[in-house]
């Protein structure tokens, strides 16, 4: 039986039931972030199916499933591996994961900003886990393991899950799971949680903000809070779109946002993300007006998952069997919750996941850039040293 202690941490909850330096370890993270940032886009084309506001962690939905996935045999690790794009060996996968935990982390380092990820494992109490595969995820992870009882006490658990999310994520996902959502049924639990707060390094100045007309996609118009400044930001711009990077203070994470060049050109440019999200910008100045946004999103993400290449582990074929040394489980859920709160400061976002399982040179003057994004675009927070996608969206209506 389980009863040794392992730390997890990161935006992101699975629950089971019955980017790049020039550094050595900067190249062994090389595939882990090529692998996180396909994924990214991957389920940014199929959330972005739905109408509407969108925000979501890759980062903290792909680390989750990946502690998942190094419990997967057979056809189910394929799938899982071809969908998240893990391309290698598991040692090096967790050499890879490790190091950039670390690297995310701070490794002990003084920053500038909050950035932290944590995992950790909650298994029903009294029952066995293959000891490898808890002892890999907590070396390499940093999963704590933790003992609850889903089965005679399945809401004091959930509970007990939710205040961790909570504090991981500064009380901006207070309640991952809702009400229901794990049952009598539900041996094993997989948490992710991340959180970012961080200061532009370039302040808006809150006296510049007005209210002004922002455009729907349905053609109405919006009343909503811009926030204003010119300054030499990262700039690149193709025939149906500009890109601007809103760095934080340090350099090391930056806000991208892509913005269609016409009022209803988003669906194209978001077909098209991965080379957009990829061309080299420079520096120019650049008359900046962007809008002050604050939204939630939640996600059941079983469905999505099955169609991007998945389904086995949501089935009762399913081959865990590395979790519990036995098999017989399979993924019932995978649910995920993503914050964000851009404001003329900086921004502060988070995210959780959970997967449950049950049982079966110098620049010439000239006059700025004008970067207007009264229309819905897309933002983007990476990590600037690896590139790594941790948070990704859209932003429809600055309202909702």
């Amino acid at each position: 039986m389980m009863n040794r202690a392992a730390s997890f941490v990161l935006c992101s909850i699975l629950i089971f039931a019955g980017c790049a330096e020039s550094t050595a370890e900067g190249g062994r993270m090389d595939p882990l972030v090529s692998a996180n940032n396909q994924f990214a886009l991957d389920l940014y084309a199929k959330l972005g199916e739905r109408a509407g506001n969108l925000f979501f962690s890759p980062y903290s939905l792909s680390t989750a499933l990946a502690m998942t996935h190094a419990g997967a045999g057979g056809e189910t690790a394929m799938q899982m591996a071809r969908t998240l794009h893990l391309t290698l060996p598991p040692q090096a996968q967790d050499s890879a994961v490790q190091a950039l935990i670390r690297h995310i982390n701070g490794d002990g380092n003084p920053r500038l900003y909050e950035l932290a990820v944590a995992n950790a494992l909650w298994g029903q109490s009294g029952m066995s886990f293959n000891i490898d595969f808890v002892n890999r995820l907590n070396r390499h992870y940093g999963a704590s393991f933790e003992s609850v009882d889903f089965l005679r006490d399945a809401e004091k658990a959930r509970q007990t899950i939710n205040v961790w999310v909570e504090q991981k994520t500064k009380e901006k996902i207070p309640e991952l799971l809702k009400t229901g959502t794990i049952d009598s049924q539900t041996e094993l639990v997989l948490t992710n949680a991340i959180y970012f707060k961080g200061r532009w390094r370039n302040a808006f100045n809150k006296l510049l903000t007005r209210d002004d007309d922002f455009f729907l996609a349905n053609g109405e118009k919006a009343q909503i809070p811009f926030m204003q400044l010119t300054e030499h930001f990262l700039y690149v711009e193709g025939p149906d779109y500009q890109a601007l990077e809103l760095p934080y203070v340090g350099d090391e994470l930056s806000l991208l946002v892509v913005l269609p060049k016409a009022r209803g050109g988003l669906a194209k440019v978001e077909q098209r993300l991965s080379s957009v999200t990829n061309q080299k910008m420079r520096s120019s100045e650049i008359d900046v007006t962007l809008p002050r946004f604050k939204m939630t999103s939640g996600f059941e993400m079983k469905d999505v998952l099955s169609k991007m290449g998945m389904p086995l582990a949501f089935e009762s074929g399913a081959d865990f069997s590395g979790i519990n040394g036995r098999g017989g489980i399979a993924i019932s859920a995978v649910i995920h919750e993503a914050f964000v709160d851009v404001n003329e400061e900086g921004t502060e976002a988070a995210a959780a996941t959970g997967v449950l399982m049950a049982r079966g040179a110098k620049i010439k003057k000239r006059e700025p850039v004008v970067f207007r994004a009264d229309h819905p675009f897309v933002v983007l927070i990476r990590d600037s040293r690896t590139g790594c996608i941790l948070f990704m969206g859209r932003m429809a209506d600055p309202r909702a």
